[in-house]
């Protein structure tokens, strides 16, 4: 046996399988199965969790492979946008902080980055990069698929989906609020972020109150139906604050810095005046645009600068902050005469809200964490279940929000502010982003009623979701994605074709690229310039179109596009759900016919590293080809697929990763032990059979687990499940037994397949060494109905609980067992099961009406006296009992006695006792009057 060398075997497969093109897929017979995953963007190092994005996928494609599904899995690299220009201009200019991140972290060779100033050359390496560790990780791509978004084929392409789009009249120009990078000036997308990819834009409404001198102080929110219930405005009286003349709107405006610089942006045509600070306006009083009030100016620490506009409107009836704040001042004696107005009614919640969630969650001050929390609950549930007081309209709250807006806009006493939904968000050259009001963009109009109409009906009716919980989730992004940014001024991509000024940006050309996965090989050897929309309306659409390229080829193309399409499965990150995920729907919804829309979405959770969320600019991340090189492509592959199902997070921690080298170590010498033995006779014993039935129901489970891309749990029942059944049918059975072998055997075949989706090197290792090849009979195990015997388990079962219950007597009572002596239940007790059993499987079971029916039977008024307590443990004991088991105990009669008697020499091997067995209604030696406490499946002990 020899000892497990994982560098040797996994790149020896590797090159097995690349010389043979095992994983090249061409339109074929039978059942065919394509599934993508987000392709990746090649500008730094891969690390663990790109490890997870494409093992997943492998591990189903292998599966369906095994299944005889005809598979493609294609991959290719997203390069357009800003990113690596981004990270080439840092690295130019001489930025310590991205030098020490691609030398230290990513451990790029200095020569290489010395060429990295040319965006092109850091594609280039980490395009080669990904592809050369995908490969040593044994994923089975289809690489002659290749390609990057900037390939002039893939621009083709792209020219005709937007001209698609805009023949149907879903790209138009407009004015929209984008994010923006002020040092690259131009509208940034997720991909171009170091941080801040998941915040959105938000809307708030600028409210304007106003000083005696007609001075506007603006507040900015999201609740301006609460205006009824302003009280005061809060100020920061440390704060650095603008005096800003609006010039288009010959007005005055009091704001902090930061909200002057933001306004900019966003249409606000406003020069700064002067500078003041806070302090200056503490106790001066204001008018509410909406009632007339006079409220007054207090004093708030709290106020974030950077937020809105640095002035706050407080209502502390309804905002838990606002309560606490005032509370605060209340405390300390002061402002007293200002009291919380409540203005919103919310059933289940007292007069003033704020008051009622902040007492019942014990807040004590403005630093409790739970603030936050309070202020969620509150939002939400006025939002949602809230109605205006009938004094000021009783309208719901969500209506009347809106018809304060409208009310306040059309006189000139509200505008329109736009905030991030989370900061910070900084564009990867280390600028912080704005929102900027952009005139004369393209947007894909995604706010288009009747296209989000065809997107849900494809939610509802076509596509699965995996986890299906999603739907709710993918459906509410439908429902308030607005107008899209496609283009940008800067960035490698493709030149909008109508007004090529503008090229369009990242998110927006990788939308329907897995269609393009289907030709790209073809497409690779045609020049770019014979690749005009005809060419690929003939393909996508089947229009009887002139084209200019050879039509045997495009024949080919269109046959390859039918047969693979539509995909079945596509796998990308949770945090896409709000673009990309969503905007694929879209576009295949636009393009193409109902027949090509998309079957299945999975999506993947995220990566933590010793319990800390992985980040490669933190540099808190392990390198892909670091942990390939230490543990093993396939430690690596067990651990990802074992620790998580691929749509929670997962946790990579070092102890557990060594462990799956142990895990797979163990494997090795278990398979070369089995496979030493020989291949023995087809002998069969109990215990044979009881462990060939165990693995059916492993290869069942198993299966139906990846069907539904469970990889967790599949491991559980391929690896660990198997590895507990053969351990204890070894202590079971005499190894050297010729049905003992041939049944390891057996059990080995269909183990090693089982695990080769999982980990595909070290199986066909051992595959080869049992005769059999990796590349041509790796099939799927599915059950063998001749070992399907659930009787059989029922009996196994029936010895491993009495060896536990031995061990525990032992265990307690800390005696030297010299002779072990076992009762096995009487037929009246297995009588008084079934009964209870039968009743259970039709439902409730009631003790009365088992014992009537019971006590009808003449024979069993003798056992009157004990019945009611046997009857009522055994409700108790079903109570939980699934159908599966109920019919399993219903449909079989075990011998009890028999099945403990054949397992007398086992009990004494392990106990090192004589062990004796009896029938409890004739125990001929029963000296503790044990045999009454016999049960079924559960004998009764007694120990001397």
């Amino acid at each position: 046996m020899g000892k497990y060398e994982f560098k040797l075997i996994e790149s020896k497969w590797q090159k097995i399988w690349e010389d043979k093109g095992a994983y090249e897929a061409d339109p074929g017979l039978g059942d065919k199965f394509y599934l993508n995953v987000a392709y990746p963007y090649p500008s730094g190092a891969m690390h663990i969790g790109h490890g997870r994005t494409y093992t997943v996928p492998d591990v189903i494609a292998r599966f369906k492979r095994m299944q005889g599904y005809n598979v493609l899995f294609p991959m290719g690299f997203h390069v357009t946008g800003t990113p690596v220009i981004g990270v080439s201009n840092r690295i130019a200019r001489g930025d310590q902080e991205a030098i020490k991140l691609y030398r230290e972290v990513y451990k790029v060779p200095k020569d290489v980055m010395e060429r990295f100033t040319d965006p092109h050359e850091i594609v280039r390496y980490f395009s080669n990069d990904y592809t050369d560790i995908m490969r040593s990780m044994g994923l089975s791509i289809d690489w002659r698929r290749r390609f990057t978004t900037v390939d002039p084929q893939y621009s083709k392409f792209i020219v005709w989906q937007y001209h698609q789009l805009k023949d149907k009249g879903l790209v138009a120009k407009g004015e929209h609020p984008v994010k923006f990078c002020p040092n690259c000036d131009n509208p940034l997308g997720d991909h171009d972020l170091l941080t801040g990819e998941k915040a959105t834009i938000s809307e708030f409404v600028l409210i304007k109150f106003r000083l005696p001198d007609g001075m506007v102080v603006p507040t900015a929110t999201l609740r301006p139906e609460t205006l009824f219930g302003v009280t005061n405005l809060w100020i920061n009286p440390d704060g650095d604050y603008v005096i800003a003349k609006l010039k288009d709107r010959n007005e005055n405006w009091l704001l902090s810095r930061e909200a002057a610089e933001k306004l900019k942006y966003q249409d606000f045509d406003l020069e700064i005046e002067s500078f003041v600070k806070g302090s200056r306006f503490i106790d001066r009083v204001v008018k509410n645009p909406l009632n007339d009030d006079i409220v007054e100016i207090l004093p708030a620490t709290f106020v974030e600068m950077d937020m809105g506009t640095g002035i706050v409107m407080s209502v502390p009836a309804h905002a838990p902050f606002d309560f606490i704040a005032l509370r605060d001042l209340h405390n300390a004696g002061k402002y007293k005469n200002i009291r919380p107005i409540p203005v919103i009614r919310i059933e289940g919640y007292e007069k003033i809200p704020a008051a009622e969630v902040v007492n019942r969650m014990g807040i004590k001050d403005q630093e409790d964490e739970k603030l936050t929390s309070a202020t969620d609950e509150l939002y939400s549930a006025e939002f949602n279940r809230g109605f205006m007081l009938q004094e000021f309209g009783g309208d719901p709250v969500y209506q009347a929000r809106n018809d304060v807006k409208i009310k306040l806009t059309e006189r000139g006493d509200a505008a329109s502010l736009y905030e991030f939904s989370e900061r910070p968000v900084v564009c990867r050259c280390n600028t912080s982003a704005v929102i900027k009001l952009l005139k004369d963009q393209w947007f894909v109009r995604y706010s288009d009623p009747d296209w989000k109409d065809s997107v849900k009906t494809c939610i509802h009716d076509r596509t699965k979701l995996i986890p299906p919980e999603l739907e709710s989730e993918f459906l509410r992004t439908v429902d308030w994605l607005n107008d899209w940014a496609c283009t940008r001024k800067v960035g490698l991509g493709t030149p909008l074709p109508w007004d090529p000024a503008w090229i369009i940006e990242p998110l927006s050309d990788s939308t329907i690229y897995m269609a393009y996965y289907t030709i790209a090989q073809h497409l690779k050897d045609i020049d770019p310039e014979l690749l005009d929309d005809a060419v690929f309306d003939r393909i996508f659409l089947q229009k009887n179109t002139e084209c200019r390229v050879d039509p045997e080829i495009l024949k080919k193309m269109q046959e390859e596009f039918m047969y693979w399409y539509p995909y079945d499965y596509r796998l990308s990150a949770k945090d896409l759900i709000s673009n990309h995920l969503t905007f694929q729907l879209f576009h295949h919804t636009a393009i193409f016919s109902e027949e090509y829309h998309p079957r299945g979405l999975v999506v993947f959770g995220i990566g933590l590293l010793e319990g800390e969320k992985m980040s490669s600019s933190k540099g808190n991340v392990i390198l892909l080809s670091d942990a390939i090189e230490k543990f093993g492509a396939d430690t690596v592959r067990f651990f990802l697929m074992g620790s998580a199902e691929p749509w929670q997070d997962f946790d990579w921690r070092s102890k557990e990763v060594t462990a799956s080298k142990r895990h797979l170590e163990r494997f090795w010498n278990t398979a070369n032990e089995i496979i030493e033995m020989g291949e023995g006779e087809k002998e069969l014993e109990s215990i044979d059979y009881w462990i060939l039935n165990r693995l059916q129901d492993r290869i069942k489970i198993t299966t139906e687990a990846l069907d539904n891309f469970f990889t967790r749990s599949a491991i559980q029942q391929a690896f660990f499940g198997i590895e507990s059944d053969l351990r204890w049918y070894r202590r079971r059975s005499d190894g050297s037994r010729p049905g003992a072998v041939w049944t390891m055997r057996y059990i080995l075949d269909r183990w090693v397949r089982l695990l080769a989706p999982f980990v595909p090197h070290i199986t066909a290792e051992l595959l080869e060494k049992m005769g059999k090849s990796s590349v041509t009979d790796l099939t799927y195990p599915k059950v063998d109905d001749e070992f399907v015997n659930p009787g059989i388990e029922l009996e196994e079962r029936l010895v491993e609980a009495t060896y536990n219950d031995i061990n525990e007597i032992l265990k307690v009572t800390k005696i030297t067992p010299r002779r072990i002596i076992l009762y096995t239940t009487p037929e009246w007790k297995e009588e008084v099961r079934r009964v209870v059993l039968s009743r259970r499987s039709k439902g409730r079971v009631e003790l009365s009406d088992v014992m009537r029916y019971i006590m009808e039977n003449p024979e069993m008024r003798s056992y009157k006296k004990e019945m009611p307590k046997l009857v009522k443990r055994m409700i108790e004991d079903y109570q939980g009992i699934s159908e599966k088991e109920i019919d399993l105990l219903l449909a079989t009669d075990i011998n009890e006695f028999k099945v403990l008697d054949r397992a007398k020499d086992f009990f004494k091997q392990e106990f090192g006792a004589s062990v004796s067995v009896y029938n409890a209604e004739d125990a001929a030696y029963d000296p503790a009057g044990k045999s009454k406490l016999a049960y079924p499946m559960k004998a009764a002990i007694f120990v001397e």
